[in-house]
């Protein structure tokens, strides 16, 4: 899991005030610190089930905050905020219906503060490599709605422009970008040469402490393992940096049943082909080069995927 609490707790020390020098000259009372503002979800009415409250809170979570409010955003508790729009996505939102994200940025766009509160928050909870709710399907209208939004000029939007191109590639039900890779003998091949019912692309680095926990739980998967042995899994180990002494050095733990590969041109960061801000990650996909998995990095979630096919 990654780990979300790192940046709340990151953000909850930058706003924490600076400590002051003690005075002998006088005790001055400080004046009594104001109370953070608070939000409160909207309540779903009594009688609904399990799935019906979770679709009224999808559309109606946000129906008591005011979105003219700027001073609201100034006055209130940022991690406690974090901590809302964190409960909203992971209890409510479907990880494949981006619409409620929509509906709320367009609500956020009215104002320049608002806009870029709320695309603070999406940020830390949908985008962050360290989020266990991070999801570039879901982060996409907020990246979306900085794009067309007349309240930032052509240098703002440049960042989320980019990081727009980026969250839409290997987007899951397509195909994902095809690249060479080199072997230890020199020799070079395609992703897409690769025959097999599944391909798992491990993109990792040697001196990765979470590389190495994540190639040792792949190990670890019977069922990786079984197909990999009936051939109707390859898995693809690729090194994408420019240190081959390092790749090297690392060769011999790399399973004998995976391709060892290295990045010779380094085009998956020069033409940006997949998004390399987190490493490991994993991509699952199917014979025809579809993205089941985008950017995994639990073995759990591909042996599901897998598994429900």
């Amino acid at each position: 899991m990654r780990r979300l609490l790192f940046s709340v707790l990151l953000l909850a020390l930058l706003c924490c005030g600076t400590r002051c020098r003690e005075s002998r000259r006088q005790a001055v009372e400080p004046p009594a610190a104001k109370p953070a503002r608070v939000f409160l979800p909207a309540v779903p009415p009594g009688g609904m089930t399990a799935e019906q409250t979770r679709d009224y809170m999808r559309a109606h979570y946000w129906d008591k905050f005011d979105f003219a409010d700027t001073l609201f955003i100034a006055e209130t508790d940022t991690v406690e905020m974090l901590r809302a729009f964190a409960a909203w996505v992971g209890n409510f939102l479907a990880p494949d219906d981006p619409a409620p994200v929509e509906a709320l940025m367009a609500q956020a766009g009215s104002s320049r503060p608002m806009l870029a509160y709320f695309a603070m928050l999406a940020e830390k909870v949908l985008y962050d490599p360290n989020s266990p709710l991070r999801s570039d399907e879901l982060y996409i209208p907020v990246l979306e709605a900085q794009a067309a939004s007349p309240l930032l000029d052509e240098w703002e939007k440049i960042a989320p422009l980019h990081d727009l191109r980026m969250a839409r590639q290997n987007r899951p039900g397509e195909r994902a970008n095809d690249f060479r890779y080199t072997l230890a003998d020199g020799s070079s091949r395609r992703l897409y040469d690769l025959g097999a019912d599944y391909v798992l692309l491990f993109i990792y680095n040697p001196g990765c402490a979470m590389c190495q926990q994540l190639r040792e739980a792949i190990v670890s998967s019977p069922m990786l393992n079984e197909l990999t042995e009936r051939g109707e899994l390859k898995v693809l180990a690729l090194y994408p940096d420019e240190d081959l002494g390092a790749w090297r050095a690392y060769r011999d733990r790399i399973p004998a049943r995976w391709i060892n590969a290295y990045d010779a041109t380094q085009q998956l960061r020069e033409k940006e082909l997949y998004d390399l801000k987190a490493i490991p990650a994993l991509y699952l996909l199917d014979r025809d080069k579809r993205v089941l998995v985008k950017d995994g990095t639990d073995p759990g979630q591909i042996e599901w995927e897998i598994d429900h096919r």
